[in-house]
């Protein structure tokens, strides 16, 4: 039977409760434990897919096709475990099946309730799934004493005694403030927070305290008393130089050990750290560094592009260098005054997803600046689609090409693949032809050109990539690209849908329809962004 670790956060948000629970999956990893990591969100939206990156952040696009929440990504990036889509349920997904289930007529006219139909939704899925593994650990989102998680707190609280207490845990995430006039760490929010979450029948069995300051033996011993933990099941979290350091420094804590006692479990091995130890030494020692313009439309808010950000340090760490990022609003290069000004110090430039029309010339014009100075370029989704755009414009002779996304155009270089694959086409490939139907989700497989450049940096021809978009580069404007010197090296497996696009003239230049950054961990970077560091690397040399 699985056990499981649920995770709470209390005083305020943000205090860093995925990472926490991904490091502590890691170190039960490193010990030989089989785990998976689940997020509950208490929002009411389905999921995020329709949210705002300023509200949310980044979207989490699992390989069966779920939009989540950006927690996931640091799940994977932390375990190697691929995410899918049953780690990841919203309050609004939990009421929209009971409500057709209610519909349906599934609970016989009885009165539906949230108590027991809406807290047994939420047990179900926590239990979903686990015949194979040692630990589940169940993230909580949002803070204690929102209205919003109480339902899952109340789960919580079932699920602890159905299961049975030697076979959950309870770890509290939460706050110690230093108030600099006192000039010393205050215990009180971290009593009021435990209190609030035993006063809803969760007692918690660990509290991790986020801190800037080192947590006194004497604060440890009386929060311990005040929140009836053991003193050694007080654990202090202070910040890190980087979040690849966290794991070591929780289990330098005692975070892993007091979670197996808590279990009960005294015999299990030492972690092995080695993988850690690595990734610590290459982040904390580079031999070099780079600089990167990342040109986008929400770079005011990175978590928008959290993978990707996580990513360019993994392509750093793989070539042991400090990768510096330089988040350039995409809209500031609508006219050529800040182009070069902004773009010469870069040493390599990547436009990267998104959606709309803001700052799409912007986009353009990076890419044209990145291939006429022959600066390495990399082009993600609608960073590739730019990139099909520029080529059309400049070196392939057809001024008019846009994206139908950006409104009615004479030359659709980019579309919906209902615009320009014929309905031969789409039934063959088994497309819906209503608007929805041409949302490409999750994983899919792609063909590479034997020769290609892309070829040689994946080691392989056939590959699986994870999508999120709903517009392709138009299929029938290949011959013209090509013409113009950009090569269409990877293609879906029937032949039909553009996938990767490449420069053979150029020191580093391509584009690929999906997201590479979902799939890049610190201790497995993603061959695209090892490629494109090193040649940062040899740009660097040139300037």
């Amino acid at each position: 039977m699985a056990r499981f670790i649920f995770i709470t956060g209390g005083v305020v948000s943000s205090l860093g409760k995925g990472l926490m629970a991904a490091s502590l999956a890691a170190l039960l990893q490193a010990r030989g434990f089989r785990v998976r990591i689940r997020k509950f969100d208490p929002y009411l939206n389905v999921d995020p897919g329709t949210m705002s990156p300023y509200q949310h952040g980044e979207v989490y696009v699992t390989d069966d096709g779920a939009e989540t929440d950006l927690d996931l990504g640091h799940y994977e990036r932390f375990t190697g475990v691929a995410a899918r889509q049953s780690d990841n349920v919203t309050s609004g997904r939990i009421y929209q099946g009971i409500i057709a289930k209610e519909r349906r007529g599934d609970y016989l006219g009885a009165t539906v309730q949230v108590i027991p139909h809406v807290t047994d939704a939420i047990k179900a899925f926590a239990q979903a799934d686990t015949d194979d593994l040692d630990f589940v650990l169940c993230e909580i989102g949002g803070t204690v004493g929102d209205i919003e998680s109480l339902p899952f707190i109340e789960a919580i609280r079932q699920l602890r005694n159905e299961v049975g207490r030697v076979n959950s845990i309870s770890v509290h995430v939460t706050l110690v403030p230093y108030i600099a006039a006192a000039g010393e760490l205050k215990t009180k929010p971290t009593q009021h927070s435990v209190r609030e979450l035993a006063s809803l029948g969760v007692q918690p069995d660990i509290l991790l305290c986020r801190c800037e300051k080192p947590l006194p033996d004497g604060e440890r011993a009386k929060i311990a008393q005040f929140c009836n933990v053991r003193k050694e099941a007080v654990i202090p979290a202070l910040d890190a130089d980087s979040i690849y350091s966290v794991p070591v420094q929780y289990h330098g804590e005692g975070l892993d050990s007091e979670v197996l006692r808590a279990f009960g479990i005294h015999d299990a091995p030492e972690p092995d750290l080695s993988r850690w130890y690595d990734i610590m030494d290459r982040k904390q020692h580079p031999e070099g560094e780079v600089t990167i313009g990342v040109v986008g439309k929400y770079v005011s808010l990175p978590d928008a592009y959290k993978s990707l950000n996580e990513a360019l340090i993994h392509g750093g760490m793989a070539n042991r260098v400090k990768v510096n990022i330089r988040w350039l609003d995409a809209e500031m290069f609508e006219t050529d005054d800040d182009l070069a000004a902004n773009l010469e110090p870069m040493h390599g430039i990547l436009v990267p997803g998104g959606f709309g029309e803001r700052g799409s010339e912007g986009k353009i014009a990076s890419v044209r600046f990145a291939r006429e100075r022959n600066v390495p370029f990399f082009g993600i989704c609608l960073g590739m689609q730019m990139a099909c755009i520029e080529a059309a414009r400049n070196t392939s002779g057809i001024e008019k090409a846009s994206s139908t996304e950006f409104g009615p155009t004479d030359e659709p270089v980019v579309g919906l693949i209902t615009e320009w694959m014929s309905a031969e086409g789409l039934q063959k490939r088994g497309a819906d032809t209503d608007m929805g139907g041409t949302m490409r989700l999750g994983a899919y497989e792609a063909k590479l050109s034997p020769n290609s450049h892309v070829a040689s940096i994946y080691g392989a021809n056939d590959i699986s990539e994870r999508h999120r978009h709903r517009y392709e580069v138009n299929g029938a404007y290949r011959e013209s690209l090509e013409k113009g010197g950009l090569v269409f090296s990877g293609l879906s497996p029937d032949g039909m849908l553009p996938e990767i696009v490449e420069r053979p003239d150029h020191s580093w230049f391509i584009g690929v329809q999906f997201h590479p950054e979902l799939k890049s961990k610190p201790f497995d970077p993603h061959p695209l962004f090892k490629g494109f560091i090193e040649a940062a690397v040899k740009q660097s040399r040139l300037v």
